[in-house]
């Protein structure tokens, strides 16, 4: 026997909790149903390079995120600052990435992850030969998870040791969104 209930609010008798169905059910919504109140993982952004970004020589750099593909809650400033300020407290995954070539056997380059300023995380690089004969390509990315007050902001730098600049560019990500749950 099939029954429908048909009401316009459920409020719980007592205890701190409602339960629509039992261990293994399956709980099926139209798709046109709108849900409420549900957490999410935003605020969200990706933000890349839009053309090269020269990187001195033995200097931390903070790379210059120019071209915005999402930004779910305007969180992330892409015309000044460069970085990522949640608004929201809570814990974040937050990824960047970038390479560059010509590199001799031995230099090196090294990502950060900065909170408020201060260096919180780092990578070292992935080196991959030119077999073109023009050094090698080193390509460095990384992942942390990272607790976050709603204004704390987050950037990311550069280190590289090759002797002179070397450019970044297109191939240049910083990504972030907030764990639910968590």
């Amino acid at each position: 026997m099939v029954s429908q209930l048909k009401v316009n609010e459920i409020i719980k008798q007592s205890g701190s909790s409602i339960s629509i169905g039992e261990s293994g059910d399956t709980i099926t919504l139209p798709s046109s149903a709108t849900l409420t109140n549900f957490p999410d993982n935003t605020p969200s952004f990706l933000v890349t390079r839009s053309g090269a970004q020269s990187i001195a020589d033995s200097s931390t750099t903070k790379i210059q995120w120019n071209s915005e593909i999402f930004d779910t809650d305007n969180t992330f400033d892409s015309s000044t600052n460069y970085r990522f300020t949640p608004g929201v407290a809570g814990k974040y995954v937050l990824a960047a990435g970038t390479r560059a070539s010509s590199f001799e056997t031995g230099e090196k380059m090294q990502l950060f992850f900065y909170k408020n300023g201060s260096g919180v995380s780092y990578q070292t690089e992935t080196r991959n030969y030119s077999a073109s004969g023009g050094g090698e390509t080193i390509t460095v990315d990384s992942q942390i998870l990272v607790e976050s007050d709603a204004d704390d902001y987050f950037e990311v730098f550069l280190l590289q040791n090759e002797g002179g600049a070397r450019d970044i560019g297109s191939a240049s990500y910083f990504y972030g969104y907030k764990v639910i749950g968590a």
